[in-house]
């Protein structure tokens, strides 16, 4: 079917109650995965591109996103394409003509009133284009190598009237609130501020997003859909359940040497991931 919009499944997920599953793609197995979890729990999704991605694909943003609007376009659910975690002004003006129908601008590593200055001028050229725009405000952490962020620490969470006048001021559709999670984690086992979601959700009238929610156990992404995220993305789960699976399977088979063989495993398993998160997000 034709692509779909990030926002139109945001907004029908937040009428909902429930939030879309969006997924980080890195290679063309990841693309296969997502869209084949989401058809085998009849569910939407949105399929993620991120900036790091980008450089690890020689800096080319065309030949996965092509790939990825085939793909799509060939799916029995609705899909959308995102353009992830945006720092470069050149890779942002070139998503509309990539099939992206939203960008998450990233300029949360900037002090208060640049990360805005910075967010509303792409908020500006994105909306003339017909993009929908998400931002982050708060420390997520765990981005471009480094550790995972203490999400417990002092100011790394998003305050709820900075929150407030951020998004009035920018113009945003959406924004990823640092509430506990962090971005990179192995490990499920990240604690959620859901009094602090509460609070947010009561003063914004944007969909709220969940960054860093493959370190976030099941009950704990629950509890955060009925608190108010919309949509929750999804980057190292995927490839957990990927290499997990390969080295499994070339343990057992030393001798393989055709790439067919254990990618097919390791998309499997990633298979079976985005359908089990999609179950926890309550789309189906």
């Amino acid at each position: 079917m034709p692509l779909t919009t990030t926002g139109e499944l945001v907004t029908r997920a937040a009428a909902a109650h429930s939030a879309v599953a969006a997924f980080n793609i890195i290679t063309l197995e990841h693309v296969e995965a997502v869209i084949a979890g989401a058809e085998s729990v009849d569910a939407p999704v949105v399929l993620q591109i991120s900036e790091n991605a980008v450089k690890f694909r020689y800096g080319r943003l065309l030949p996965l996103a092509r790939a990825a609007v085939t793909a799509a376009e060939r799916a029995a659910v609705p899909v959308a394409l995102h353009l992830d975690h945006v720092q470069s002004d050149d890779l942002l003006r070139q998503a509309p003509g990539a099939g992206f129908s939203s960008v998450m601008y990233d300029a949360s590593r900037l002090p208060y009133e640049e990360n805005l200055a910075a967010t509303r001028a792409a908020v500006d050229w994105a909306h003339a284009q017909g993009l929908w725009i998400e931002a982050e405000l708060g420390e997520v952490g765990g981005k471009d190598g480094a550790p995972p962020l203490d999400a417990h620490a002092l100011g790394a969470r998003t305050d709820p009237a900075q929150a407030r006048a951020f998004v009035t001021d920018s113009g945003v559709d959406a924004l990823a609130v640092a509430i506990g999670s962090s971005h990179a984690m192995t490990t499920r086992t990240a604690t959620l501020d859901h009094a602090l979601l509460e609070r947010l959700a009561a003063v914004l009238d944007v969909p709220l997003v969940l960054h860093g929610s493959s370190g976030v156990p099941d009950p704990e992404l629950t509890a955060a859909v009925a608190g108010g995220i919309a949509k929750v993305n999804i980057g190292t789960a995927l490839n957990l359940a990927m290499t997990g699976a390969i080295r499994e399977y070339l343990a057992a088979h030393p001798e393989a040497v055709d790439s067919r063989k254990y990618l097919s495993v390791g998309r499997e398993a990633m298979v079976r991931t985005v359908a089990e998160i999609i179950r926890v997000l309550g789309g189906r």
